[in-house]
């Protein structure tokens, strides 16, 4: 039986051509809780129980913010050490996001019970959404069963996608989403 030889040179071409299929990005954006929406496309429509800032429950949907700005960002869990720093994050820059003409939805897993008492407890004066089986987190490309996963996603006053975060670092995450803001705002106003 003859033995197949593999020269160096052939073993090198399959290596680089296997490293380049790894670093592959598909046109369509993915990220690990699937398909996201597209920047400068219409973002998903939604409409989700939820509270602000731990007041009576009622039902938001995306064109509730026509006209103004919206940061609208994923995470796992109340109470929980990453969520609460996320949160305490753009809770101590509301007032330069209002000032922006820019508000603050979160959603999440979470029953709008937890949320009102996230609210109380950590002094949060946004919007939290609850979305128990991710069918909204699931359009955000944000969704891993059980839980909604750490993105975030800008959108302007028509409801057009500016911006997205994947993978978000609950510490300076805000800082970040803020400047951004500031940026975009001003391209527009160009």
């Amino acid at each position: 039986m003859p033995q197949l030889a593999l020269k160096r040179r052939d073993f090198l071409g399959f290596t680089v051509t296997g490293a380049a299929a790894l670093f592959w990005i598909p046109s369509r954006a993915r990220a690990l809780g699937g398909k996201l929406p597209e920047i400068g496309e219409p973002a998903p429509q939604f409409n989700l129980p939820g509270t602000l800032g731990g007041g009576p429950s009622k039902n938001w949907g995306l064109d509730t913010w026509t006209g103004r700005w919206l940061v609208l960002y994923f995470y796992p869990r109340d109470f929980t050490s990453g969520c609460t720093i996320e949160a305490h994050g753009f809770q101590e820059s509301i007032q330069d996001f209002n000032a922006l003409k820019c508000d603050i939805a979160a959603v999440s897993a979470d029953s709008v019970d937890d949320h009102e008492s996230f609210c109380s407890s950590e002094g949060l004066s946004f919007t939290l959404l609850s979305d128990p089986e991710g069918e909204v987190s699931r359009q955000y490309g944000s969704w891993m069963a059980p839980y909604s996963l750490r993105h975030t996603f800008l959108i302007d006053p028509d409801g057009i996608l500016r911006a997205r975060w994947t993978g978000v670092r609950p510490v300076g995450h805000a800082e970040d989403v803020l400047n951004t803001l500031v940026s975009e705002q001003s391209q527009l106003t160009a």
